[in-house]
């Protein structure tokens, strides 16, 4: 089979509904063979449901459970039970455009890469407000570079998973998505598809950026207030240094004390920037401080599961 479509989702059946449509609309060759796996993280919804009607009417269409809560675990059994050479992934509150699947396989196939990203352009829910600038964009999974195609040679410039791919045998070399990492049930945690393209790059695999391979994201209403961007940034933080740790000898608590000293500068720049910068600068200074909390949180926790063995 050439591709699987893997689509995790988690009690969001009304956009699921929606994300089924479009990929039901999608305009490939007849000569290419591809489906579209729908895997459901313990959603307590009518997500079967919605599946088994998309499933009748577009047999391409297949359900999957999956019982261990988290993305990666979703992810994981996606990968696990698909057919295809090339595994596309996209959200449950996603609308690729109808020549998605189309545009990167040949995309993939004419500049011989190993796997790739594209362009994610925004479904708002609510007008965004003054201080929500692009400078945020990244927090929502939006990303509308045109440029290209380009090399992406930096895990720190790695597509979001709302759009990506990769062939087979990226994950027979590197494995599959880290299931310490991403989202489980309701929390924000992310940062899997970030760590697993650092390991498709460091194997030596090529990755490219596609501005033609395009979706659009839903943004609802709640994700444009400041304290989601808060939740996002703390638990994101908290959950890599449970993760990866962090170095440095002299400590406190399991938190070397330059963090420390670094947390308190963020604070205080967060606290001038408040009263003299503009809106967007000032919470941007914010996001960096809650950056530095959920460091210190995760750092504290390993601490404690240390001291506790």
């Amino acid at each position: 089979m050439d591709a699987s479509v893997i689509v995790c989702t988690f009690n969001r059946s009304a956009s699921l509904a929606q994300t089924l449509r479009c990929l039901a609309a999608q305009q490939v060759r007849p000569d290419l063979a591809w489906e579209v796996i729908v895997v459901d993280n313990n959603s307590a919804d009518d997500t079967r449901s919605i599946v088994q009607a998309a499933t009748a009417s577009n047999p391409l269409i297949r359900y999957e459970f999956e019982a261990k809560q988290g993305l990666s675990h979703a992810r994981n059994h996606g990968i696990e039970v698909s057919r295809g050479e090339i595994l596309l992934f996209t959200d449950d509150d996603v609308c690729p455009e109808p020549d998605w699947v189309s545009t990167v396989l040949s995309e993939m196939e004419r500049l011989r890469c190993d796997a790739c990203g594209g362009y994610i352009a925004p479904i708002w829910e609510k007008t965004p407000p003054a201080w929500l600038t692009e400078r945020f964009y990244g927090f929502l999974a939006i990303r509308m570079d045109t440029r290209g195609p380009f090399p992406i040679t930096a895990a720190a410039d790695a597509p979001f998973g709302a759009n990506m791919a990769f062939r087979r045998d990226v994950f027979e070399k590197v494995g599959a998505f880290d299931t310490n990492r991403g989202r489980k049930g309701a929390e924000l945690a992310s940062g899997e598809d970030g760590e697993l393209f650092e390991r498709t790059l460091k194997a030596g695999f090529k990755v490219m950026w596609l501005p033609n391979a395009r979706v659009h994201h839903k943004v609802e209403a709640f994700r444009v207030e400041k304290r989601y961007f808060r939740r996002w940034r703390y638990q994101t933080s908290r959950n890599l240094a449970h993760t990866r740790g962090m170095p440095g000898e002299h400590r406190l608590l399991g938190v070397p004390l330059y963090l420390a000293r670094q947390t308190a500068r963020a604070a205080w720049n967060w606290l001038t920037a408040k009263f003299t910068a503009p809106a967007d600068e000032a919470f941007h200074r914010e996001i960096i401080l809650f950056h530095f909390l959920g460091t210190l949180r995760g750092l504290y926790d390993n601490h404690l599961r240390e001291t506790d063995q």
